[in-house]
Formats: structure tokens, sequence, C-alpha cells
């Protein structure tokens, strides 16, 4: 009796000492206990790199880590998905496969990298839980060669994450950029809904802990009401498991920091009364040039009216009184920039003239535009800025902009031209039911030749000159 009265008790004990190295970073809503005090996770020394110049919340403050960066005492979590509970990711000092499931919610500390007896590498663990060292053999080849690449070890979520954003972010301000976020279910699973909420909306951090691998930090917030709602988000994509563009996607756009929330204070780079436009929903009273990045390249694309962004960023440009807006599309997560003028104090009638299409209060209006629905498909390519088939007008417009001429005679299908800096054009033709069935470039003198007495018209209907 008095030993399986020992036992019982060095098992509690056992239990209990996992729960205090992870409780701490698990947070819940509704009404979960919350911690504000950041846990021991060692944060290494950033090793050498180029710097690239960000100024952002997150470019300052959330250093990437590929795994040949990594540093002994980095710590991560186990946060297993559906697959990892099937394969096992660890093996113990024993050389013996760990079911995930053990390890679910444990501290793992890193310990540095060896070579298997079969000269694999081998990225090694202690389990700050239970004590016990583990570790992760590379699928084949040398740690060098594994290191590169963006796999990383499974089921580690990053935890100097988590702890910066404690450190900088708790009790924060910022404002609402996604209509979605989720609530916990219950208090003892991984449990959660998905809630809608209203865009641009004042928020307060109430707790921060750890999310999923590919997004670790799991941002709790209150609004004015009390409601509490979450997300799940990615910030230096450390051990993430994803590729940049894979962030890009729609369904992981609002798992990117800046896809669900503005930085509101004095985090962001943005000075005098333009912090009071961070954030802000605008629509374009008029069609306007905009740079857009998408796909490796730099262009600029003929943003048609009533097209809905949200403003992320202001960048006042040295000696002049423009500044540059970044600006996402609201549909399509896309990014633009535009040069404009909130003001142009001490310039003439002529002058003001001259510029009234770079004012903000001449090209933007407050509040939603046109809703524009899109396909996933047609996401992608308007992120690259391309057409594809079955676009529908609003998608191709999204992407590349209003055409510069339209091709319809009225009977029929019907073509939309662009012109091109290089010389060529883009031939976007339509079918009857308005969606895309083919497009190719060519160069103007091909497209001339072909008009056979189509009429050309712009985006209002009213003829061209020819």
């Amino acid at each position: 009796m008095k030993r399986m009265i020992l036992t019982l008790g060095l098992t509690m004990a056992f239990v209990a000492s996992f729960a205090q190295t992870s409780d701490d970073y698990i947070v819940k809503t509704k009404g979960a206990r919350k911690s504000t005090a950041a846990a021991e996770t060692v944060n290494p020394t950033a090793p050498e790199k180029k710097q690239n110049g960000a100024t952002d919340f997150v470019g300052k403050n959330f250093q990437y880590y590929s795994l040949c960066d990594w540093q002994p005492g980095m710590k991560f979590m186990v946060v297993p998905e559906k697959y990892d509970l099937i394969v096992k990711t660890f093996c113990d000092e024993n050389d013996k496969s760990v079911s995930t499931m053990t390890l679910r919610h444990q501290v793992m500390v890193y310990k540095g990298h060896t070579v298997s007896p079969e000269g694999r590498g081998r990225i090694n663990f202690q389990c700050q839980g239970d004590g016990k060292t583990y570790y992760y053999e590379v699928p084949n080849g040398t740690f060098e060669d594994y290191c590169y690449s963006k796999t990383g070890v499974p089921t580690l979520a990053y935890l100097g994450d988590v702890d910066i954003a404690r450190e900088k972010l708790m009790g924060k301000t910022l404002i609402t950029k996604s209509p979605l976020y989720y609530e916990d279910t219950d208090n003892e699973s991984d449990g959660a809904r998905l809630v809608k909420f209203p865009l641009n909306r004042e928020v307060t951090v109430r707790a921060i802990g750890v999310g999923t691998r590919s997004f670790p930090v799991k941002i709790i917030v209150e609004d004015e009401k009390g409601n509490e709602f979450y997300q799940n988000v990615a910030l230096s994509k450390t051990n993430s498991g994803m590729r940049d563009e894979e962030f890009a996607m729609m369904d992981n756009a609002r798992h990117a920091f800046y896809g669900s929330f503005g930085v509101l204070d004095d985090m962001m780079a943005v000075t005098g009364d333009y912090s009071d436009y961070i954030g802000k929903i605008v629509h374009t009273k008029y069609i306007s040039g905009m740079l857009s990045k998408g796909d490796g390249r730099e262009r600029t694309v003929r943003v048609p009216k009533m097209t809905t962004f949200v403003i992320d960023l202001i960048t006042p440009q040295k000696n002049s009184e423009y500044v540059t807006l970044t600006l996402t599309e609201m549909e399509s997560r896309r990014q633009y920039f535009k040069n404009i003028i909130f003001n142009s104090v001490g310039s003439t009638i002529d002058d003001i003239d001259s510029k009234k299409e770079d004012l903000f209060g001449y090209l933007f209006a407050m509040g939603e535009g046109v809703e524009k629905q899109t396909s996933q498909a047609a996401r992608a390519a308007i992120r690259a800025g391309r057409v594809i088939t079955g676009m529908t007008e609003d998608e191709v417009q999204l992407a590349v902009g209003e055409p510069d001429r339209i091709n319809d005679d009225g009977t029929g299908p019907y073509e939309w031209i662009y012109q091109r800096s290089n010389g060529k054009i883009l031939i976007v033709k339509f079918g009857r039911n308005r969606i895309v069935t083919s497009y190719k470039t060519a160069q103007e003198k091909q497209q001339t030749q072909k008009k056979s007495g189509a009429s050309w018209m712009n985006r209002a209907g009213t003829p061209l000159t020819q």
C-alpha cells in the first residue's frame, strides 16, 4: 500500500512538473487564466546578418532564424497537428521513437546538432518538463544539407517570438484588419470556432501565448464591450515550415501579423497627424495608377474607382510634401503603394489644380467602395498581377486595373486592351457571360489590323478616337 501511495505521489509530481513548464504559454479566451509575465525563454544573440532596413514593428523586433542559425538555449513548444500524431517526430536517448502526443505542449530546449552512426544529422533537445534528451533525425543527408531548407523540425513552435510579443504588445491597442478571428470553445482542448468582427475597430491585447507551429503567437484581444477573440499569427517565421509565398495565400493572409492587426502607437514609423489614418478603410473615387509588387516584380497598375483598401503605413518623403501610402486591397489582400499629398499649404490655385489627382481628399473617400468577390484561384493571380482564364471583370480589374480600351461590337465576345510600356498590348477576351476565355500579348499594330469595324470604347462606353 505504501509503495502504491509513493508511486502515485511520484506520478502526480511528474505530471505537475510538465504543467509548470508549459502552462504559462497556454492562454484561452472566455475568462481563462491569463499570464502577463514572460517565461524564462533564452533569446539568443542575433547572428551577424545584413539588415534589411525594415522600420515596421515586425521587421524591427522579430529576427528570422534559419535552422543553420539556431543557437543552444532557444526554446520551442511541441504543438502537434493531426499528421504529427501519426508520424513520430522525436527519438529518446535510447534511440526509441516517442509518441508526439506524450510530448504535447512540452518546452524543448535546443542543444545543438550531432551526427548519427549512419551519417545523418541529428537535432538535439532537452525537454524542460522531464529533463530527458530527445533528438530529431534529418530525413536525408547531413545537418548542413538540411538546415538551409524551410522544412525545419516538425511540431515545434518557436517560443522566442511569443516572449518578445508579450514584451512589446501586452496591453497595447491594436486595430482589426481581418473580418475573421477565433474564440476558444473550452479550456481543455484546442477546439475553437470562427467569429466575425468588424474591420478597423480598436481592441486591447489581453493575453499572448503559443498558437501553432506555422503561426506560433496566439494574440488574445478584447473589444470595448468585453468580448475576447484571438488570432494565431506568424512574426519572425522561424521554423514555420512554410515558404514565404505561402503566407500570401488568401487562407493564410490573416495569420500574418499585419493581415489581422494594425499598430496604433509609437511602434509604427508615422509622424504627426498621419497616424490617425493608419488602419482606416478608404476607397478610390477615380481611376488611379499605383505601384504594385508581386511575383518578384514591380509594376504600375491602373486601379479602378470604388476599390477598397486599408491604409497600412504612411511614410513621409524627405524634403517633400508627398508621403507614400502602403495600402492593402481588401478582397485580394494585394499590396499597393501610392504617393499622395495630404495638404498643399502655400500652394497657388494653379499648383493645386495641376496636382489634384495626387491629393488624398481628391483621390480617396473614407469607407468601403463596391464589394468585389473573387475566387481562390484568381486571388493568387491577382497578387502576382496576372490574368488567367475564368476570371470575372472585377478580378481582371483587381489584377491589371482598368483597360485602356474596349473592343466590343455588342454582338458577342469582347476584348479589353491594355497598353504595355514595352510597346506591346495585353488582349483579354471575354465571353458573353463576362468571364475571361483567353488572353495574350501582341504588338500594337496587330491589334489595329484586327479592328474590322468594331468600336473602341472606354469603360463608360464612350467611343474613343482611333
